[in-house]
């Protein structure tokens, strides 16, 4: 029986002597445990699919047992018996007498966790060799593109790893269990629970930001969406000292670095790309931000029109290898979804951020995902100009995937200010916050340092240089007498 059971069952998939990994007794086993204890349902169905079983009979008897319990039907000989005839495969399945020894064949019904354990994996097999031939015969192909060929290769490999990745149910008990040692964890530490902006407001509203978490942060072009996100990884990776990783698909590596390094020497840009000389200590003082800036752990990733599977698979080993806690991407709307969604730019967009917030999931870090606003933002008629989520451009799922909306808002930029004083002025506003509230945030954008400073400290920067200088005026001793005037 066991070897006409191989041949009939075996014939279609041998390929080049090699039989594909699969767990005939264990299927079996599976299907026994569900025909004779009821428990084994519920568990068997939560973590497999049709598709986890190898057997062609094996998998007709297993969608018979799902059709039955989705019509709450009791599962047994007579029942699977008859819901097969139904549907004219009981011959097929090798009829009553296929059934009998299923139910022959169970072992302890409090293996089925690991009956159905061995069984995903064995599909995650299949499914990746499977995906290999695929990958194989177009990679042969002289009409294929390469670039097309990696996108679809990291694609059908990422569907084969995650198809039977399925999460169990847990009891509320335990989730609280971890969420108190959590918070027991917290209460030992100082300062915030997620990786720091360097905006003490905006910490303060957030408490960093969060594993897990996708942050959407939009504005128009030229407001200063890559200077702001620069500032956060300059922050997070210089004074924190934690591993960030910048996926730049607009600026090259250079740009960036020159960005950095105006930010931190305090030099105006002009100076920075080499348009004005420097002067001796203005060498000194850019030789040492250089120095903090080439020890910190912050990389950066140019690639032009980056693959959403690429940007996956390159952050998965950045976590990895350097320990990244925290990934920007510059910008959302640049990246390439998935081959299937070309042509169809809603789908695409909605693919990535969906891909994006899986991923900062799964890595249990936050990705911060930069992304443009359409132009109804700045022609809307009346009000403050201030953005809304509606004006998300491409998609409505941006919105939808992500945990916080961070809009850039610059009055002046857009003709709105009272005056030349207001230049600076910028919000950052907070429309969505899954975990906390939305606010409004008052800041500065120094233009010529690259730099978003919050509007408190901007003030107690002018009012420690008036109080210097004051003290300095002071300090010197001119023997000036009452109703006398200074001499020069």
């Amino acid at each position: 029986m066991a070897e006409r059971r191989k041949q009939s069952d075996y014939k279609d998939y041998v390929e080049g002597g090699n039989i594909p990994p699969q767990a005939l007794d264990v299927e079996d086993a599976v299907l026994g445990a569900m025909l004779l204890e009821p428990l084994c349902v519920d568990e068997a169905i939560d973590q497999l699919s049709p598709a986890c079983f190898y057997s062609e009979q094996n998998r007709e008897v297993f969608s018979a047992m799902i059709e039955l319990s989705n019509e709450h039907s009791p599962i047994d000989l007579i029942t699977v018996s008859e819901k097969l005839r139904q549907r004219g495969k009981l011959e097929e399945v090798g009829g009553p007498a296929k059934l009998a020894m299923l139910s022959g064949k169970i072992g302890s019904a409090a293996n089925i966790e690991s009956y159905t354990r061995i069984l995903r994996q064995k599909t995650i097999q299949r499914d990746l060799i499977s995906a290999a031939h695929e990958i194989l015969r177009k990679a042969y192909s002289e009409e294929v593109k390469v670039d097309d060929l990696i996108d679809d290769a990291q694609s059908r490999v990422y569907t084969a790893t995650q198809s039977s990745d399925r999460h169990s149910v847990r009891e509320i008990g335990s989730v609280i269990q971890e969420a108190l040692s959590r918070i027991e964890e917290m209460q030992s530490k100082t300062g915030l629970s997620g990786v720091p902006s360097g905006f003490a407001t905006l910490d303060g509203i957030t408490n960093g930001w969060q594993p897990s978490d996708l942050i959407i942060l939009a504005a128009r072009p030229s407001v200063g969406k890559t200077a702001f996100s620069l500032n956060i990884a300059r922050n997070a990776a210089v004074d924190h000292h934690i591993p960030t990783a910048f996926f730049s698909l607009e600026m090259s590596s250079i740009q960036l670095a020159n960005r950095l390094m105006t930010s931190e020497s305090g030099l105006s840009a002009d100076k920075i790309k080499g348009g004005v000389k420097l002067q001796d200590d203005e060498w000194t003082l850019l030789e040492e931000s250089l120095r903090r800036l080439s020890q910190a752990p912050l990389y950066v990733d140019e690639t032009p029109g980056l693959p959403i599977m690429e940007f996956r698979s390159k952050l998965k080993s950045l976590v990895k290898q350097k320990k990244v806690g925290l990934a920007i991407v510059d910008y959302l709307q640049l990246m390439q979804g998935p081959t299937e969604t070309k042509g169809m730019r809603e789908q695409e967009v909605a693919a990535i951020s969906r891909m994006l917030k899986a991923t900062a999931k799964e890595l249990n870090i936050p990705i911060i995902a930069l992304s443009q606003l359409s132009r109804k933002s700045v022609d809307r008629q009346g009000g403050n100009g201030k953005p809304v989520l509606s004006d998300l451009r491409e998609s409505g799922s941006i919105e939808q995937d992500a945990d916080m909306v961070i809009f850039i808002h610059r009055p002046d930029f857009i003709g709105l200010s009272d005056g030349p004083q207001d230049k600076e002025k910028t919000q950052i506003i907070i429309a969505k916050h899954r975990n906390g509230e939305t606010t409004d945030i008052d800041m500065l954008f120094k233009s010529e340092r690259v730099q978003f400073v919050e509007t408190q400290d901007a003030l107690y920067s002018q009012n420690q240089a008036a109080t210097e200088y004051e003290s300095g005026m002071n300090s010197m001793n001119y023997n000036i007498e009452p109703g006398q005037e200074w001499e020069k």
